[in-house]
């Protein structure tokens, strides 16, 4: 803040509390306007922030504005929405205490842009991931969804919020948004039916009927003409020159289905049934009953929201009552039915719009808060009454939060307080909510009475219970004046605000009363929002609208509660971090306690005992010229300060710069004589030294020499030795590898040779591997005495040199049959008892293939063109691994083993093919499948 006062001739001072007039209204307001006029919206209060709505768009809510305000110190920089939000995130995270926003004004004083501003702060400074960005934008995109549905055109604002909400936004402890959840207060429901003249009905018909498209009408038996509905002519304004319903409409369709609406929920349907409503037209018969004129209304309503359209029409015309478990209907006359009809489409849209509010919380702890603003009507009914007594319940909060807080601070610090007479509007809320006695309890109690109620029975009790009370009048309690202004049917009430005459609610009291317990269990911030002028221009100041608005936000008010004690405060380290220039003692640094620098300094300066104040951690300034001497001497200081910080620079830089030089020359002279001594002939002493670095190596290396060619273990040598080191290794290692090799007897380097192979093909590709592993290959499963010696004969000079029991599987059947095969050199064959069934030469193998599992199925590929063959060989060995290796090395045939994971698919006689299907079971299962197939069922390995 302190960066801005040199421009206070200009454009003002950016917080109230430098004013020098404090209580000059007058200046005040000058203070405002000279701001406005340079497009310097925001101002202070202490921590309040005025807001005027300028009526266009500024930039000045850029990404590098959010980034400006990031982090940053409240008073450090020019007041923005931004500092506000900013200070508030950073209060929550350090303090850990919820905190509020509270925004108030009158009706079009910016107080809804101001919360959007604020949530998108948030949603773009605040830390996430993609689901806390997800969760940003429908934060977000909740925005113009809640303003087609609860915005409408008023006389003084065209985006007036006719509904309070008070939104959460959730955190972590990061400080990222992970939620957030909506509370909507007091819809003006009377707006569906009835609008004044130059107001609209809510946006969201309007956006229906222009930005929808042909087929969605068609869908809705609406048409694209607002004039033909009821509920859209009372104002007399169904188009607006700063608004593009189409445009809006575009943007609500696209966030509803981010927010998580879909077309099942037929949300629309809902929307079109009350313009419908609003069509249905009674007539009256000769004895006074009501009968409906509009039936293609009625067929529409009942279709829309999936009703019955004789229940819908007896609803409408008639009214049933239950005594003593007894019901009575009776017709309503044609005033009574249309009051039935206008009620049922408050109700439909009043529950919509909660509704509404709950399915966005569902998707979704800072407070922030925007409501109506303060109204005063040509007729104000009891939405006008609710939202006026809303504001007065806040501006009681405001004043007892501010007055609160200040005090605390004064205690704190140790500082004496100074009373402040101000206007405490608590008796106007007790008015009003008082029970028993208050306008709201004598409502309820009318509307309970038996018999027939009017007005005037009601401002009768009002006229008895609160007739001497200073702050209502009716038409008979009142002076001659004032009865030539009011009807006989009003009462008035003086607000904080101003005098409103009502035209003659228990549920708006107690949802007021929790929404007043969460905003005083949280820590406040307050925007106050200003309307420059009614007719919305920009650039234009209406002095006496904003006047008015200055007295009724109590601004004057807080700004002397302010000013009672003390215009400038701030903790000692930031008054001593911006002031320590102008002191010798303090400058460029003070090493002492903060509270003796800041003494010295203020001493320095002469400030006199009552223009200043030390407390705990805080100094207190009581007047805005000695703020501006101080600030004006800083000025003056700056060049001086600007030259020492440029010696200051200028010679580190030339001490950095000598500094490496005289590095790059020590080191270029180290390199240059290291070069030269590495080059000289070696002296006696060296040659010494080298011998003996020689001879210790070697005389530890021959003690740590590794004793297998498993152990990779060496000793690390010296710089001089480290290529003989190399050479060395290699040939120890080659000689380990010799004297192994002669130490292998013939059968064992057979049984490595076939592991190798199996790993080869088996490792990480079958699941009976690893059990494989560590069991010896056999060179035979079967004894001499197995092989029949008829089948010897037969095989005559080729020798058996592996036998091992199997079974075979038929092409065509799958039936199992034990079998013997028989390898030799040359060709293997299936053997039945003493008969050789099959003869297959390895030259003629195609291919082995074997599943993926643990089971022993393997099939033996080959030719087709072979007449000999009958096809492919389906065989089941307990042994398989050991078999397939040893087959594959016979037949040379080691890069034709496949390993299939699903299938093996197998050739039958004349080009028909079968199929073998593996999966995995609790036990090992081979059957002929349902398909045809054969179907193998393995175990699963553990």
């Amino acid at each position: 803040m302190e960066s801005a006062l040199t421009a206070r001739d200009r454009v003002g001072v950016q917080d109230f509390v430098l004013l020098e007039n404090y209580n000059s209204e007058a200046a005040f307001i000058e203070n405002l306007r000279r701001r406005f006029g340079e497009n310097l919206i925001y101002t202070y209060i202490g921590s309040v922030l005025v807001s005027v709505n300028p009526y266009k768009e500024l930039e000045i809510y850029s990404k590098q504005q959010m980034d400006r305000y990031r982090g940053v110190s409240f008073y450090e920089i020019s007041p923005h929405i931004y500092a506000v939000s900013d200070n508030t995130y950073r209060a929550m995270r350090t303090e850990r205490k919820d905190q509020c926003i509270l925004i108030s004004g009158e009706s079009g004083a910016g107080k809804t842009e101001a919360s959007k501003k604020i949530l998108l702060y948030y949603a773009v400074t605040c830390p996430t991931n993609d689901h806390m960005a997800a969760l940003g934008d429908r934060l977000l995109q909740s925005n113009p969804v809640l303003e087609a549905f609860g915005n409408a055109k008023t006389l003084r604002n065209d985006n007036s919020s006719r509904f309070g909400k008070y939104m959460d936004v959730q955190f972590d402890f990061r400080g990222a948004p992970v939620g957030g959840h909506i509370l909507n207060y007091l819809l003006e429901k009377s707006r569906v039916v009835h609008q004044n003249h130059g107001e609209r009905n809510f946006h969201i018909f309007y956006q229906l009927l222009d930005g929808g498209d042909d087929n969605l009408l068609n869908t809705l038996d609406l048409e694209r003409n607002p004039q033909n509905y009821h509920y859209l002519v009372k104002g007399n304004c169904p188009r607006l020159s700063s608004v593009s319903d189409k445009n809006n409409w575009k943007v609500v369709m696209k966030a509803l289905p981010i927010i998580g609406f879909t077309e099942e929920e037929k949300l629309l349907n809902i929307i079109g049934s009350v313009l419908h409503l609003g069509n249905t037209q009674f007539g009256e018969g000769e004895e006074g009953e009501t009968y409906i004129t509009t039936e293609t209304q009625i067929n529409n309503i009942a279709k829309l929201l999936g009703v019955d359209g004789s229940a819908l029409r007896e609803a409408l015309t008639h009214k049933k009552l239950t005594a003593k478990g007894e019901e009575m209907i009776s017709p309503l006359n044609f005033e009574q039915a249309v009051s039935a009809r206008d009620a049922l489409a408050k109700a439909v849209y009043g529950r919509t719009f909660t509704w509404l509010v709950e399915k966005i919380n569902h998707i979704m702890l800072w407070g922030l808060l925007d409501i109506y603003g303060f109204e005063v009507l040509q007729h104000n009914s009891f939405e006008q009454f609710c939202i006026n007594y809303c504001n007065e319940k806040l501006q009681q909060l405001f004043i007892e939060l501010t007055l609160r807080s200040e005090q605390e601070e004064y205690e704190t610090e140790g500082i004496a307080w100074e009373t402040v007479q101000y206007f405490d509007n608590k008796i106007i809320c007790d008015l009003i909510e008082e029970k028993h006695k208050g306008i709201i309890s004598i409502l309820d109690e009318e509307c309970l009475r038996p018999g027939e109620t009017c007005d005037v029975s009601f401002l009768e009790k009002l006229e008895d219970t609160l007739g001497g009370h200073p702050h209502f009048v009716t038409h008979k309690l009142a002076n001659g004046k004032t009865r030539r202004v009011m009807s006989r049917e009003e009462f008035r009430l003086l607000h904080y605000a101003g005098e409103v005459n009502y035209n003659a609610a228990t549920q708006f009291k107690n949802s007021l009363m929790k929404l007043m317990e969460i905003l005083m269990s949280k820590e406040p911030s307050y925007v106050r929002c200003i309307k420059p002028n009614d007719a919305k221009q920009p650039g234009r100041f209406d002095e006496v609208l904003v006047r008015h608005q200055v007295k009724y936000l109590g601004l004057m008010e807080n700004l002397r509660v302010r000013r009672a004690g003390f215009a400038y405060r701030r903790r000692f380290e930031a008054f001593l971090q911006r002031y320590k220039p102008l002191c010798p003692e303090t400058w460029p640094n003070w090493h002492g306690r903060l509270a003796d620098g800041v003494l010295t300094l203020v001493n320095h300066l002469g400030y006199k005992a009552e223009e200043y104040k030390l407390g705990r951690s805080k100094i207190f300034i009581r007047f805005p010229k000695t703020l501006f001497t101080t600030e004006d001497a800083l000025e003056a200081k700056k060049p001086d300060i600007v030259i020492m910080i440029q010696s200051g620079w200028r010679g580190m830089k030339a001490r950095r710069r000598a500094k490496r030089r005289r590095q790059a020359a020590d080191l270029i002279r180290r390199f240059i004589k290291g070069f030269i001594y590495r080059h000289e002939e070696y002296c006696p002493e060296n040659e010494y030294f080298l011998d003996h670095v020689r001879y210790s190596f070697l005389k530890n290396l021959r003690k740590n020499l590794p004793k297998s060619v498993l152990d990779k273990s060496w000793p690390t040598p010296p710089p001089s030795l480290v290529e003989a080191s190399e050479h060395l290794r290699r040939l120890h290692m080659r000689n380990m590898v010799i004297k192994y090799c002669r130490r292998v007897q013939p059968e064992w380097k057979k049984q490595m040779m076939q592991k190798v192979e199996a790993s080869e093909i088996f490792k990480d590709q079958k699941d009976s591997y690893p059990q494989s592993v560590g069991r010896l290959f056999l060179d035979s499963r079967l004894e001499r005495e197995q092989i029949n010696l008829k089948v010897v004969q037969t095989l005559g000079n080729d020798k058996v040199q592996y036998g091992v029991a199997v079974i075979k599987y038929d092409r065509r059947g799958f039936k199992p049959r034990p079998r013997q095969l028989l390898l030799t050199n040359t060709f293997a064959v299936l053997v039945d008892r003493t008969k050789i069934k099959q003869r297959i030469d390895y030259a003629a193998l195609r291919g082995i293939s074997v599943s993926s599992l643990s089971d022993g199925m393997f099939v033996l590929h080959m030719p087709s063109e072979d007449n000999k063959q009958k096809g492919d060989v389906v065989l089941q060995c307990t042994h398989v691994i050991e078999l397939v290796t040893k087959l594959a090395m016979m037949a040379n045939k080691v890069n034709y083993v496949n390993i299939s994971p699903g299938s093996i698919r197998f050739a039958v006689a004349r080009g028909k093919e079968g199929i073998i299907d593996f999966v995995r079971g609790s036990e090992l299962k081979v059957a002929k499948g349902k398909r045809g197939h054969l179907l193998v069922v393995s175990q699963r390995q553990f």
